[in-house]
């Protein structure tokens, strides 16, 4: 039998520890993201066709399936975080003077695919919820079946209906509020320290629940950018998108400092 003292102790684990933030914090998450990404534009362009694609798809949906539209938004929710790991990685890789490389930031989840996997599940759950919330808020309102554009448009923009447009309003912000404050700072925080969806979930809650008034002007600001940027031909997502990106990284390093325990 061995010697216990012999026995090589396993380094135990920094810790997440959430940082106080101010209130104009996210203006300067935004002048960082914007030089990360004047220094790497064709790698940003990349991205921002990928963002375009996405906002391509939504305006199709909407125009033939209305009743759908809100899944698609809550897919790209899903979806949006992930595809800018990559922009993540390139700020990442400027922080420390290293060199960005395209390749690598395709392939910079490799590394994180079982945190990143259970993280998948739960957002999937949530967006699966979103969506069949919003078919039942559309079976109630228009109970003569499901609606064409047209009288989408018409609900919305008509007063009288503003019952439905406040209860479709409500319960979209319930569920964009649960996926943003689940991977606000989750995904790079998976990307920076290879930390488990739990912990990193968990953590993102906290840097919201924590400093409440400065990721409101956060939300609030990456919400009027992008509706901006689609805004008439969706073209703008090109610089918006990947501009966000870069910007998430720096929120992320800002809000959360690492702590040997």
């Amino acid at each position: 039998m061995g010697n216990p003292a012999s026995v090589e102790a396993k380094p135990v684990p920094a810790l997440p520890q959430v940082r106080r933030i101010a209130l104009g914090a996210p203006l300067r998450w935004l002048a960082r993201g914007a030089r990360d990404l004047a220094a790497q534009p064709a790698i940003a362009a990349f991205y921002g066709l990928c963002f375009c694609a996405m906002a391509a798809t939504v305006g199709f949906v909407f125009r033939h399936s209305p009743e759908y539209t809100m899944t698609f938004v809550s897919g790209c929710l899903l979806v949006g975080p992930f595809l800018a790991m990559g922009l993540y990685d390139v700020s990442r890789r400027r922080e420390q003077g290293l060199e960005a490389a395209f390749g690598a930031s395709l392939t910079c989840w490799d590394k994180h695919l079982g945190s990143m996997g259970l993280l998948v599940l739960v957002l999937t759950l949530l967006e699966l919820l979103w969506g069949r919330a919003s078919l039942v808020v559309f079976a109630v309102f228009f109970n003569t079946g499901m609606p064409s554009t047209a009288s989408v448009l018409d609900a919305v923009f008509n007063p009288r209906n503003w019952e439905f447009l406040a209860v479709y309003v409500a319960v979209g912000s319930v569920f964009a509020g649960l996926v943003f404050c689940t991977t606000v700072v989750a995904i790079p925080m998976i990307l920076d320290r290879d930390t488990d969806a739990i912990t990193a979930g968990l953590t993102s809650f906290r840097v919201v629940l924590e400093n409440v008034l400065p990721m409101l002007f956060w939300g609030a600001l990456v919400v009027a950018l992008t509706l901006l940027a689609l805004w008439p031909w969706t073209l703008g997502i090109l610089v918006v998108g990947p501009w966000l990106g870069h910007a998430t990284w720096h929120a992320y390093r800002e809000a959360v400092e690492w702590e040997s325990p």
